[in-house]
């Protein structure tokens, strides 16, 4: 006697699919809308007149009260700082540099960013400031 084996069929239920993809969507909209700009906590002085710039196409160097420098709000020293600012203006020479001060920054600090731009060449240089 020969028995004859069934062959089960295996079925992959799809009701449930359009909530993993609808979901899975979700979660690429979240990630995407994520902001991965890195700051430092200052407080920003105050100026009576102002020019807005774009915010695309810049390089951020930041000055807290102890002279520390930040680049793109990542921890730098002078060395790095200079080689980025050629790097970039040989890659975009329109990209405009923003020193950003806390208020209570003494003036020297600010003063050694400006003199090293100055040593490079650099002349689209903006100094952020709160809005009025």
């Amino acid at each position: 006697m020969r028995l004859v084996r069934q062959r089960k069929q295996f079925v992959i239920p799809l009701n449930s699919m359009s909530d993993v993809a609808f979901l899975l969507l979700i979660f690429i909209m979240l990630v995407s809308l994520m902001n991965y700009r890195r700051e430092v906590k200052i407080e920003y002085p105050e100026a009576t007149a102002a020019k807005k710039t774009s915010a695309e196409k810049n390089l951020e160097i930041w000055v807290d009260r102890a002279g520390a420098l930040y680049l793109d709000g990542l921890p730098s020293d002078v060395k790095t700082i200079e080689n980025s600012i050629i790097d970039t203006y040989q890659a975009a020479p329109d990209t405009r540099i923003h020193i950003i001060a806390d208020r209570e920054t003494p003036f020297e600090y600010v003063n050694r960013v400006l003199q090293m731009l100055q040593i490079l060449q650099y002349r689209v240089v903006s100094l952020v400031v709160k809005d009025p």
